[in-house]
């Protein structure tokens, strides 16, 4: 049988009859052919069919091969004793780093900063070395996950589960809140912008050239390293860079502290902040403060990425550094505690 996910009154609220309803999202969402409209008690509501609603088996299958092949990877760098190859993958991995999480997340979802047209391209380049799909894909994912977290609507909702948030989200069909509510994110800016609207239309050559053909000839001639070793060396990095991120959607937002806000998911957590290389794991503080462009309070906390911004603002490559202020932040904590337990976060969707 199929199941009830949502009610459907407020985005179908001018439809009259189910095949009305029906029609309306066979034209909003062509590409998604799974959804049932009813009408219950008054009420219309969105059905899914459970049999065309679960696992990509294609992704599944592909994510798997790609694990054995990491391990192998990392067992012939350790036999063979190839450090250099070690060396250029960490080497490399703090710039693909630097192009999520400064440029597709800091710069481009949340507009922490404002950048020159050189340094734009420069983390386009280093974004796309990444692998994780093009900066429009990213940040509307990011942004529908900021606007309605921790509810259906969330691409990777850690309600479900750690597999879920953390890898699992990949691996099943989309769920229709995704769907319909990510038609509601206002992306129209990355597009305006000439890099990110570049970087989509050829992105599949732009990251076969940079983010698989370059780092296997630079690791291969600039490290000495054989052309076997430097391909382990790139595809190892790569993977462990998508865990990296996927730490930030499932260790962030269940395992920490929460001296922010104590109603959200997020966490404040160290391991995640360490491996990301760059506060991304200070979570709770970034949840609840998302135009920051330091993601966390200063003090200890480690956080080049900040850094960085903050030597290209005197550079003169970035400008317009937002920034929560000690006693914004002071408030927001006392605040907070004040709040009911019982009410949704979320009810209101947040800006991104």
């Amino acid at each position: 049988m199929p199941r009830v996910h949502f009610s459907a009154n407020e985005i179908y609220e001018k439809c009259s009859t189910e095949q009305e309803a029906n029609t309306q999202i066979i034209n909003k969402n062509k590409a998604v052919d799974y959804f049932i409209v009813k009408e219950v008690n008054k009420s219309r509501y969105i059905f899914v069919d459970s049999n065309r609603y679960g696992i990509v088996w294609l992704n599944a299958i592909s994510f798997m091969f790609m694990h054995i092949a990491f391990f192998i990877g990392i067992y012939r760098l350790f036999v063979f004793t190839a450090y250099k190859a070690w060396i250029f993958g960490v080497w490399i991995s703090l710039f693909s780093a630097m192009g999520v999480t400064v440029g597709a997340h800091r710069l481009w979802s949340h507009k922490t900063f404002k950048a020159t047209l050189p340094l734009r391209i420069v983390l386009m380049v280093f974004q796309t070395i990444a692998g994780q799909n093009d900066i429009y894909t990213w940040c509307r994912d990011h942004r529908l996950h900021h606007k309605f977290s921790e509810t259906d609507a969330d691409p990777h909702n850690s309600k479900r589960g750690f597999f879920f948030c953390h890898v699992g989200w990949l691996l099943t069909k989309k769920h229709p809140d995704v769907v319909l509510k990510g038609k509601t994110v206002d992306c129209s800016d990355l597009l305006a912008d000439p890099v990110v609207k570049f970087q989509r239309k050829y992105y599949l050559p732009l990251y076969i050239i940079l983010g698989v053909v370059f780092p296997i000839v630079a690791c291969h001639y600039l490290f000495d390293c054989s052309w076997i070793d430097s391909f382990i060396s790139s595809y190892v990095r790569y993977i462990v860079s998508l865990h990296t991120t996927w730490f930030v959607n499932s260790a962030a937002h269940m395992f920490g502290d929460q001296p922010y806000n104590p109603q959200i998911a997020p966490r404040e957590n160290i391991f995640v902040s360490l491996v990301v290389m760059g506060s991304e794991g200070f979570h709770n503080y970034h949840h609840t403060f998302p135009w920051d462009y330091t993601i966390s309070e200063t003090g200890w906390k480690f956080n080049p990425m900040k850094h960085a911004i903050e030597l290209w603002a005197k550079l003169g490559l970035a400008y317009d550094l937002k920034r929560a202020s000690p006693e914004l932040i002071a408030r927001v904590k006392r605040n907070i505690l004040q709040q009911s337990e019982d009410q949704h976060p979320y009810e209101k969707p947040h800006d991104f």
